[in-house]
């Protein structure tokens, strides 16, 4: 699918919003992943700090260190060749200065090889988001839920269910596109009022479980494959492989062929000369 496929940058996602095609993205964390996804034909590929529940058990991606996203981005880094490329940025490193914010969003480009980076908020981190594009780096802003403020936010919920809401996240959304943001994610939205956001902006805004009035849609890597090990089933989340069922069964499979003596097979060993043989059990074998 790659193959002849132009490198998507954020003039190619323009255009894609412009002709009213949505764009297509997921998460990945390794190399092996972004391969998948980038002969897959994605637009987008974000190393998401969900990396840390997917990949390293975490209960929350709270705990989730700037080494760890780093060594997540560099690995899906040498898999992708025309996705655009996202850092998440994790929990604490944006959010105590602006220079903090600089330095570790150019971390992301420097050494993670991404081409842009994301963080959560709005009106709150807008001095965070106009810093990092003031130093030249793409920003793509998060609304709806935040993970990262699941302490305030009190759990997992949809967001944007009545006047309120909706008009406090619009007002965010306005205010992040103002700072600089070249992107928005929307995160757990109804249908209706995150498209009603999309209208109100000029650039993309995407969705992951925001309905199909935006400019694309986000998707964990694991929650498609079937592989997420963990509690949290999103409602937006749709499984597109039964990967932890068809893995176990393979390994299953695997575990009893070794103890019946199934494997290794003919097939599966390397061969030997019969004369080199005959010299080494000559001088080794039992006596």
């Amino acid at each position: 699918m790659t193959a002849g496929r132009k490198k998507m940058n954020l003039g190619a996602l323009r255009q894609l919003k412009s002709k009213g095609i949505p764009a297509s993205a997921i998460t990945a964390y390794d190399y092996p992943s972004a391969v998948f996804a980038d002969e897959a034909g994605m637009d987008w590929i974000l190393v998401g700090d969900s990396g840390g529940m997917t990949m390293l058990g975490y209960k929350n991606t709270l705990p989730v260190t700037m080494d760890e996203m780093l060594q997540f981005s560099k690995a899906v880094a040498r898999g992708v060749k025309t996705a655009m490329l996202i850092g998440d940025m994790p929990f604490m490193s944006y959010q105590l200065s602006n220079e903090s914010a600089v330095l570790n969003a150019s971390r992301f480009l420097a050494e993670g090889g991404c081409e842009a980076v994301k963080l959560e908020g709005g009106i709150a981190v807008c001095g965070r988001i106009k810093a990092i594009v003031d130093a030249g780096i793409a920003v793509m802003g998060h609304l709806g839920l935040t993970p990262q403020s699941i302490s305030l936010q009190g759990g997992y919920k949809v967001y944007g269910k009545n006047l309120k809401e909706y008009d406090s996240l619009l007002a965010d959304a306005m205010a992040v596109e103002e700072a600089g943001a070249s992107f928005l994610l929307l995160e757990a939205m109804p249908d209706e009022p995150a498209g009603m956001i999309r209208d109100a902006l000029s650039i993309p805004v995407y969705g992951i479980g925001a309905g199909g009035k935006l400019d694309g849609q986000l998707l964990i890597m694991h929650d498609v494959l079937g592989t997420f090990v963990g509690d949290i089933e999103p409602k937006f989340a749709k499984r597109y492989l039964e990967g932890r069922r068809l893995i176990t069964e393979a390994l299953r499979s695997y575990a009893a062929e070794v103890r019946s003596g199934a494997f290794p097979a003919k097939d599966h060993l390397y061969p030997i000369a019969p004369e080199a043989l005959a010299e080494i059990v000559a001088k080794h074998g039992k006596k």
